[in-house]
């Protein structure tokens, strides 16, 4: 209904405590709606007026509204970050949210699971199912190496493979791991890092202790996958811009009978010395086509951190732009 310039959309939910959860404690939820949308919204019981001076806004937030009353309906917490990236993707005409979230990669516990929250998070799973091979480019915080690691621990869970194999390289930012203190395993643990955070998100300390001790999870060097032939194991290499195009090919090589890999890198943090090529990039040039592999991009609208790292990685693009980059 349009009242002069302002146009009004309402909604009324059939259930006033789901409708409770959907608008949050003191209304938080709706504040936080109005805020990415620019609609302004009242609430009366379990009944929503939304109005802005367009009408694509008004129908877009009761959009996202529906969607996510649908959600808690059917048993699932929304979180601010949801309401954040259900905004991001009906503002711009995608899939239904509830399509995109219900894509789940690990169920951590009955109440937890790990879902997409992006389009491109959802052709990410879907590769990572039906390819033996997947490339996930992209900008950091995009969920490429979390996503990965929660598929291959489901993985394991479901005996789909025996072992889990994480690995990196261990030389980053033209540092050498011989200026580090301690044995060569204390070298490499700052560079792993990252692999042991994601496991210990999903996982139980002492579960994670324990696959470690077993085998069933192994996180090493790159430099250690020379000459080993990986069967019914899920691989993954992160921080593949690092790579040189020898590493990569010894890399990808080492995948055996019953095995996927997937292959995590931003190409736009190369910190390899000299300028040397990087084997990411360069494996998208050999491999295009190849039948059994795929290769999902990732960009800034996919980044699911804090929502100042979306802001940081645009700053960073329009700092390096041609134009911005004659002002220096």
């Amino acid at each position: 209904m349009q009242e002069g310039a302002r146009y009004t959309k309402r909604l009324e939910f059939d259930d006033s405590n789901l409708a409770g959860e959907l608008f949050g404690p003191h209304n938080q939820n709706l504040a936080r709606i109005s805020d990415q949308s620019g609609v302004t919204i009242d609430s009366r019981g379990a009944t929503l007026t939304m109005t802005s001076d367009s009408e694509e806004k008004v129908n877009a937030a009761a959009k996202l509204m529906a969607q996510l009353y649908g959600l808690i309906k059917s048993g699932r917490d929304v979180s601010a970050q949801d309401i954040d990236l259900g905004w991001r993707i009906v503002a711009k005409g995608g899939e239904a949210i509830d399509d995109i979230f219900g894509d789940v990669a690990l169920a951590v516990s009955p109440k937890r699971k790990i879902h997409a929250k992006s389009a491109n998070q959802k052709s990410y799973l879907a590769a990572m199912r039906e390819s033996d091979l997947v490339f996930g480019v992209g900008p950091a915080g995009t969920g490429k190496t979390y996503l990965a690691v929660a598929m291959a621990v489901a993985a394991i869970n479901e005996r789909r493979v025996k072992r889990l194999i994480l690995t990196r390289p261990a030389v980053e930012a033209g540092e050498k791991l011989g200026f580090l203190p301690g044995d060569l395993a204390e070298k490499i643990n700052p560079y792993l890092r990252p692999l042991y955070d994601a496991l210990h998100d999903m996982l139980d300390f002492g579960k994670v202790q324990d696959m470690l001790e077993t085998g069933r999870i192994e996180i090493a060097p790159l430099a250690f996958m020379r000459g080993r032939t990986l069967n019914d194991a899920f691989i993954i290499l992160d921080e593949a811009q690092n790579t040189t195009p020898e590493q990569m090919k010894m890399f990808l090589t080492r995948l055996g009978f019953h095995s996927k890999a997937v292959v995590t890198g931003d190409v736009t943090q190369i910190d390899l010395p000299g300028h040397a090529p990087s084997g990411l990039i360069n494996a998208r040039k050999v491999l295009a086509g190849i039948p059994g592999i795929a290769f999902i991009d990732f960009s800034k609208e996919d980044v699911i951190r804090h929502p100042l790292v979306g802001r940081i990685v645009q700053a960073y693009e329009n700092f390096s732009a041609p134009d911005a980059a004659a002002d220096r």
